[in-house]
């Protein structure tokens, strides 16, 4: 007989029978805790794999929402388009607006160019976006450079002006007792960008004043005299600090010609034969120079946007082979031998002094073009007078003197009408 069966044999049959409950009750007990740990087990991996697409979720949305980002700078229609559609954004003016005004990484160009539409959505979101700055207890100089930070203006006069007006109107609201008008602000506004260029541009050799710049807004306040004082402290601010231009987090050069007002090739008379074929006519000499040298003419892929003309070796180079910008140029058709469709940039203001342009060598290096003006050949006279019309339609003087002339009308007018 084994011990456990003497052991068990001191039992009685009532204690023997408890103890095979005993056994019986620890042996459910254990299957119960199995399978409570197979439903945990269970659970968890449940819980594992919702985090897991939670994680995967989130991060397609990140993902979706960068995308997103990145059509807005190439395209700030398209990309408000794809943020609403994929529900990263909701398709109001607020949302919007806080959207343009908090979220980092966006071109400050694209945030303009969106602000200045003419659609409702458009109008409703600038008004939104100028309302998130709060201008209370600023001179009209603190509020500007706080509104020019946030967004590039853009360059339509009809642009600018909607999102001067809702600026002044912001201006007005947060400060009541400052102006007597919406349209003082306004008028103000456009004196102090215009101080900023004459005091910091160094092209303008011609300096603004006080005296110049207290004379030039006299009268604007509702037919009164702005306080000297306070001209004086608005000048004072921008001559010793201009405004600062915001550098576009996005792919500026990339936005800049997303959307060009024209492009396409061209053939460009290289500077040392511009001079000579420009001799030739002067002396009705064609003959002996026409030949191999006419090969300098390069095809090159011309784009116009933003009152500047690039070109490209290729359609597919990132960076241009040259800048010229527009200021200060004209553009008429000039006739070369052998090329009758031509075109010509110059300056008609400087003539003999080589026009402000850059190019960059095949060895990398960006240098100052060397050109006094620039001959264009394009394949037919249709298309060359094509370019001729965008070129001259690009070439714009600054439409802020326009704007604050017709404001300045419109005032002048008011107080007529309320002394008569």
């Amino acid at each position: 007989m084994t011990e456990g069966q003497m052991v068990l044999s001191d039992f009685t049959a009532a204690e023997r029978l408890e103890l095979e409950n005993i056994k019986m009750y620890k042996k459910g007990l254990l299957n119960d805790i199995q399978k409570l740990k197979e439903e945990i087990d269970s659970v968890m991996a449940e819980i594992l794999t919702f985090e897991s697409s939670e994680t995967e979720e989130r991060n397609m949305g990140k993902k979706k929402f960068s995308n997103g980002k990145k059509k807005f700078n190439m395209d700030p229609k398209k990309g408000i388009n794809y943020l609403v559609e994929n529900k990263l954004l909701k398709k109001s003016a607020g949302c919007i607006a806080e959207f343009l005004y908090k979220e980092e990484g966006l071109n400050k160009t694209a945030i303009g160019e969106f602000l200045g539409e003419r659609d409702e959505l458009h109008l409703q979101t600038l008004k939104a976006f100028v309302e998130l700055h709060e201008f209370s207890d600023l001179n009209l100089v603190q509020a500007l450079r706080q509104f020019l930070w946030s967004f590039r203006l853009p360059g339509e006069a009809q642009k600018i002006d909607r999102m001067m007006e809702a600026f002044a109107a912001r201006y007005c609201d947060c400060n009541a007792n400052v102006f007597q008008s919406t349209d003082t602000c306004y008028i103000l506004s456009f004196a102090i960008i215009m101080l900023n260029t004459s005091l910091h541009n160094p092209n303008v050799k011609d300096k603004t004043t006080l005296d110049r710049f207290v004379s030039m807004n006299r009268g604007i306040n509702n037919g009164h005299d702005l306080p000297a004082e306070l001209l004086s402290k608005l000048y004072e601010s921008i001559r010793n600090e201009p405004f600062k231009i915001p550098e576009d987090d996005g792919n500026d050069l990339t936005h800049t010609f997303f959307n060009p007002d024209r492009e396409g090739w061209l053939l460009k008379l290289g500077k040392k034969l511009y001079l000579t074929l420009l001799s030739l006519q002067k002396y009705s000499l064609s003959s002996p120079f026409e030949g191999g040298r006419v090969k300098t003419w390069k095809r090159r892929w011309f784009i116009l946007t933003d009152n500047c003309l690039y070109y490209f070796e290729y359609t597919t180079d990132k960076e241009p082979r040259g800048i010229i910008p527009l200021e200060n140029l004209c553009v008429r058709d000039v006739p070369f031998p052998r090329k009758p469709y031509c075109l010509e940039l110059y300056n008609p203001n400087s003539r003999g002094q080589k026009i402000k342009a850059c190019k960059t060598e095949t060895d990398g290096r960006v240098v100052e073009g060397k050109h006094q003006s620039y001959a264009i050949c394009a394949a037919s006279p249709h298309e060359r007078d094509s370019w001729i019309n965008a070129i001259r339609a690009s070439i714009t003087k600054d439409p802020f003197y326009d704007l604050v002339s017709q404001r300045k009308k419109k005032l002048i007018k008011q107080n007529q009408n309320q002394q008569d």
